[in-house]
């Protein structure tokens, strides 16, 4: 007879159940399931576990990490300091079994300066000018969109998707040919940072906004000299042969009149 006797079958039962990690995998959770931090920033990290008596767990990573509370099958993390992209793991061990569960932590940069510049700031009509927009310090580049707008029209719009650099920035140009009704709206250019797919939202950045001054283009002064010098050489000439003409007759007429006087 079993040493157990009549009890034999639900002490086993509750064995069973009071110890599920020993006949079957556990589970370990992490939140949030992605990290979004500006450079140096701090985040909290949980880590938690099916298994209802884990024997050890904790969090492995590089950064700077303080454990601020821990219960029977979770534990809560300050991570601070991050600085660039890295990945952490929380481990737990049930019944010797141990099991690791990972998190992307991604740095990023908004585009918190969006610098617009008109060049020339100066233009006469018909002139070609250029409108060029810089974002210094952005990440990731993949996630940004950069759009330069002429009152609400958009003239050039640039999602920079499969580029990474870094953060070195981004720029963006559009050319174009100076009108008169170009004065009469601004220039702007507007930062996209989208990072919905990183756990994160849309950040924005604007530009100041900036007028294009257009002119009705002036006569080139070397033209003007060389017109006016024309001109009057033309009429010294023209007047010459008139004054030619007029000395001629009247020195015909006179000797006309003095063979008149010899005939007499």
């Amino acid at each position: 007879m079993s040493p157990f006797g009549c009890w034999g079958l639900p002490a086993a039962l509750l064995a069973l159940f009071c110890c599920p990690g020993s006949r079957e995998g556990f589970e370990i959770r992490m939140y949030p399931e992605q990290l979004l931090v500006e450079p140096g920033g701090s985040k909290l990290v949980n880590c938690s576990t099916s298994c209802a008596q884990p024997e050890a767990g904790g969090l492995e990573t590089a950064l700077t990490k303080s454990l601020l509370q821990s219960g029977p099958q979770w534990n809560q993390y300050l991570v601070s300091n991050i600085s660039q992209d890295t990945v952490i793991y929380c481990y737990f061990t049930c019944f010797g079994d141990q099991k690791l569960k990972s998190l992307d932590v991604s740095v990023f940069y908004p585009p918190k300066q969006v610098l617009l510049k008109l060049q020339p700031a100066w233009v006469a009509a018909g002139r070609p000018f250029t409108v060029e927009c810089h974002v210094p310090a952005v990440k990731p580049l993949e996630s940004l969109t950069l759009t330069l707008l002429h009152g609400k029209e958009a003239l050039c719009n640039k999602t920079f998707t499969g580029e990474k650099n870094g953060t070195r920035g981004a720029t963006v140009t559009h050319n174009g040919t100076a009108h008169r009704e170009d004065s009469r709206h601004n220039f702007s250019c507007h930062a996209h940072l989208d990072l919905r797919s990183r756990g994160g939202s849309i950040l924005h950045g604007v530009s100041e906004p900036q007028m294009l001054k257009v002119y009705e283009p002036r006569p080139d002064n070397q033209m003007v000299v060389i017109i006016s010098v024309v001109s009057v050489l033309l009429f010294l000439f023209v007047t010459s042969i008139l004054l030619c003409f007029v000395l001629g007759q009247h020195w015909r007429q006179r000797r006309m009149g003095a063979y008149g006087v010899q005939d007499a």
